[in-house]
């Protein structure tokens, strides 16, 4: 072999110097030290350490410090630049391939879990939602801030509402607009959706979870039907008078949190949750949680109707 085959030009050596270092690399070297798994997403924080974009928010809805070395990093929170690190995403790619393709498998298989909206869902405990009406809600404990990113996260933009006591029945939200705050905290526009009935709770990460089954109302036909209808007729009557008769303080003040009486509807059992403007008036009249839940659990739009035929008539003789 000739001498002139042994030599390496300078870009040559300088390939080999490059495969050499990469070479002694392990995974190890590329975990994230917060989860202990490869990189998922890598950002660095500007005191240069790195770590996978949904640990190190997580992370920051405790503390604004680095995990690591205690760096206040209150703008890094506030301006929320989370670009993922391209050179360790890579670095990843070509050093690591088979292990961030099951990385990913598994990221995609949690991202699955959580988008499961009858299974293990995210239960804001808290107060009684209704179908259809508003919910705003200010959310700034850390076990609500995760909830709410990844409902965002996997595009459902969903979750449930209990009261207090995390109640038997509670009712979906959507997420309409969601506006972050500097701090981290967030105003929240939620509608309610659909009603279900809690089968078993768990938690996940702090937060409550349930598997569910969605609510119906019963549907009926013929003379059942007819006396339902005039019944429907009568109590919504019924409440219109009373609004009618309030102050006009009130009703503004009404208006702005849950908008004007919703009309009368000609379908009344068009949705399977009946008429609109039962679950309006169960909002404005401000009831006890434990019988607005109980209502909220009725399937049976006659037996929903009564009760509120005998509140009306509390609220006109108060």
């Amino acid at each position: 072999m000739s001498r002139a085959s042994l030599c390496f030009s300078p870009v040559d050596q300088c390939a080999v110097d490059r495969s050499s270092s990469l070479g002694v690399l392990t995974v190890a070297d590329f975990e994230c030290p917060l989860c202990i798994r490869l990189f998922y997403e890598p950002v660095t924080t500007p005191c240069g350490h790195a770590f996978c974009k949904a640990c190190v928010e997580r992370s920051l809805d405790h503390t604004h410090r680095c995990p690591l070395c205690k760096q206040p990093l209150q703008e890094f929170f506030k301006n929320r630049k989370y670009s993922p690190t391209v050179l360790l995403q890579e670095i990843v790619m070509r050093l690591f391939p088979q292990q961030l393709a099951e990385r990913t498998q598994v990221h995609d298989a949690e991202l699955a879990e959580l988008s499961n909206l009858t299974k293990d869902i995210p239960i804001f405990v808290c107060t009684v939602a209704y179908p259809g009406i508003p919910c705003p809600l200010h959310v700034f404990e850390p076990r609500y801030r995760l909830m709410m990113r990844r409902c965002m996260d996997t595009g459902t933009k969903m979750f449930g509402m209990c009261t207090y006591d995390f109640a038997d029945y509670g009712c979906m939200l959507e997420i309409l607009d969601l506006d972050l705050l500097p701090d981290g905290r967030s105003y929240v526009d939620t509608v309610g959706g659909r009603r279900f009935r809690v089968i078993r709770r768990g938690q996940r990460d702090g937060y409550h979870t349930a598997d569910i089954e969605y609510l119906e109302d019963h549907k009926t036909d013929g003379a059942e039907l007819e006396m339902l209808q005039h019944l429907h007729d009568s109590v919504y009557q019924q409440a219109r008078e009373w609004y009618v008769r309030l102050n006009s303080h009130v009703r503004e003040q009404i208006g702005r949190q849950y908008g004007a009486m919703p009309d009368r509807e000609d379908d009344i059992q068009a949705s399977t949750n009946g008429p609109a403007w039962c679950w309006w008036l169960l909002s404005v009249l401000q009831l006890d949680p434990a019988y607005q839940t109980t209502v909220l659990s009725l399937t049976s739009l006659r037996e929903r109707l009564g009760h509120l035929r005998i509140v009306l008539e509390y609220f006109s003789q108060s």
